[in-house]
């Protein structure tokens, strides 16, 4: 029931269209009903009694009745797809617009493929299974009931014969429905697993082609596509068994009443007329049984799909802002104070009905498991912050923590003096900004991309951040300069180009820190070193967190983070930490032991 109001609540503008919908399939019934009762009329006191004028009478109020069905059934189907086609768009807009809101603990509950899937297939399923409920689930019972009636009031002895055909057709149907309704919820789990290989193939295709994988993926997928295909071709088989046991039950109720109807009318108890009605309104019950076993198993295929589109609706974001947030940042100062974090783990399960069910539990429940441990930081507003440590010691998780993309687990961050939770979230991110790992630009042109870090910077703003960044260098050789068309994803740029045009783009919000998580690894160490230098002459006053795996990107910093397994095991300046640190000397010696530091400044453009 509470699915079902979430969901209704997605009619909204369109709840006109849905309530004139079965208004006009309840006046297109009534008139295929009352057409067959005038034909008996007509055959009777027209045909049979040779009466010309009644034939004409007769017949214009059945070709005006036709029309007026026509009319209704066409209006119907027009409110229906309005209305239908309208639910679908509220329902992809709203979850879309509570995806935005998702914390990234939100999205790790779900993949990408999944909720793409739950914005495509299973809303088309369910705007499918909304139209038919409006249009067919009013049209099919309604129909049934009254041809029931009037076949009942037209010969109540022969009406029983297709009344015991009902119940076991019904019986029938009933049964391949249940089964149909297991073997459905089964392949739609599957769509998931298709479209996560679609998409991990497509945005990967560079790498497919470079190791020449691409009979493996091929297989890969084909293997996908032929498990989706045996599981649909089982629950079709179900399906289909309606028609062949409907055939046979309509002609045998055809042969049954012909036979005891042959006999009225030879005993004058029944005329010719309505025997021929008779056989018109059994024929819209059996039908109209038909239709609503389709109902049925439209409405069951739509059920996962409703389900996993509720998930998404409800989802509540992990963070939100509070009652009455700070909307002011004094300064770049950072403090993080016994922090403890813990990823969350995304388990799927399934209940006895073949439900998906989704619980999230900590990764880790002991210290040593922990991602981040009773961090302590203190750094000054304005200083350059160099983090360093092995894969997995916490760096990006340390200062995701910042921007509030994830909430410490124990303990607590302040930026500015203020806790991170109290601030406005926009107020936050916008002066906490953060060129994260993976670096993504979208399709647009280059000064498009640069001012989603402020949407009303002018061109020499976007040029004084390239400039900071070092990617007036090469915007400059492009022919159309910062009008240049970037392609989906930047895949017409180079590793090196797309980071510095992401670190202008986070600099165009003149943030108060500036976070860079390994954002000039695919720079070459000249590029590198001239983007440092740029940030500490001209950005003095902004606090710079720089994630490096080389000791040449963080040794100029005013103090370096030491990470290990989640802990601080070392902050202090670099030569500092090359007497003192094992773990950072070790790294140190490491990238400059064979005769000098091979991280030194080159004079070539390494991209």
């Amino acid at each position: 029931m509470h699915m079902i109001q979430v969901l209704a609540g997605q009619i909204r503008q369109y709840k006109k269209s849905t309530i004139l919908t079965p208004i006009f399939t309840l006046l297109e019934v009534l008139m295929e009903i009352l057409i067959p009762f005038v034909t008996a009329s007509l055959i009777d006191k027209g045909i049979q009694a040779g009466n010309m004028e009644r034939i004409i009478h007769y017949g214009l109020l059945m070709l005006l009745m036709a029309f007026a069905s026509l009319l209704f059934g066409i209006l119907g189907g027009v409110f229906a797809s309005d209305a239908s086609t309208g639910f679908a768009a509220n329902l992809r807009d709203s979850m879309y617009t509570n995806i935005q809101k998702f914390s990234f603990s939100n999205i790790d509950k779900y993949s990408t493929a999944g909720l793409v899937t739950r914005m495509t297939t299973d809303v088309t399923n369910l705007q499918n299974a909304f139209m038919m409920i409006i249009r067919i689930a009013v049209r099919a019972p309604l129909m049934m009931i009254i041809a029931l009636v009037m076949c009942v009031v037209i010969s109540p002895k022969i009406s029983l014969i297709f009344l015991g055909a009902l119940v076991v057709l019904g019986v029938f149907l009933f049964v391949i429905i249940g089964k149909a309704s297991d073997a459905f919820r089964a392949t739609f789990r599957k769509y998931d697993d298709l479209n996560a290989s679609v998409q991990e193939n497509v945005s990967a295709i560079r790498v497919v082609k470079a190791f020449v994988r691409e009979d493996h993926e091929k297989s890969k997928f084909n293997k996908a596509v032929e498990e989706l295909y045996k599981l649909f071709v089982r629950a079709e088989k179900l399906v289909v068994m309606n028609m062949p046991v409907m055939t046979l039950v309509v002609d045998a109720c055809i042969i049954g009443v012909s036979w005891f109807g042959a006999r009225q009318i030879v005993g004058g108890s029944m005329t010719t007329g309505e025997l021929t009605s008779l056989f018109s309104y059994i024929m819209m019950v059996l039908f109209s049984l038909m239709m609503l076993s389709m109902i049925f198993v439209m409405i069951t295929m739509s059920a996962a799909s409703a389900q996993r589109i509720c998930e998404v609706l409800e989802e509540k974001p992990d963070i939100s802002n509070p009652e009455n947030p700070v909307m002011e940042m004094k300064d770049g100062s950072i403090d993080f104070n016994d922090v403890d974090f813990v990823y969350k783990r995304r388990e799927i399960s399934y209940d006895k009905n073949g439900n998906e069910v989704i619980t999230i539990q900590d990764v880790a429940k002991e210290r040593e498991e922990r991602t981040l441990h009773r961090l302590n930081l203190h750094i000054r507003s304005g200083e350059t912050i160099g983090i360093i440590g092995g894969t997995g010691s916490g760096k990006s998780s340390l200062v995701n923590l910042i921007s509030r993309l994830y909430d410490v687990t124990n303990g607590s961050i302040a930026v500015g003096g203020v806790d991170v939770r109290k601030y406005d979230l926009e107020v936050l991110r916008n002066n906490v900004s953060v060129v994260l790992q993976s670096n993504n630009l979208f399709s647009g042109t280059i000064i498009d991309n640069l001012r989603w870090g402020n949407p009303d910077a002018t061109l020499e703003d976007c040029k004084e951040a390239c400039s900071l960044a070092c990617a007036d260098e090469f915007i400059d050789r492009m022919p159309d300069g910062y009008d240049t068309r970037i392609t989906q994803g930047g895949t017409n740029v180079s590793g090196g180009q797309k980071q510095r045009l992401c670190i202008a783009r986070a600099l165009m919000k003149k943030p108060k820190i500036l976070i860079l998580d390994d954002s000039t690894s695919a720079c070459d160490t000249a590029t590198d070193a001239k983007i440092r230098g740029a940030f500490a002459t001209k950005i003095p006053g902004t606090t710079k967190l720089i994630i490096a795996q080389r000791i040449s990107s963080v040794k100029d910093a005013d103090r370096i983070i030491v990470l290990d397994n989640g802990t601080v095991n070392g902050f202090d300046t670099h030569e500092n930490l090359v007497k003192n640190n094992e773990i950072y000397r070790e790294i140190y010696e490491s990238q400059t032991q064979g005769g000098g530091d091979f991280d030194e400044p080159q004079s070539q453009d390494a991209e």
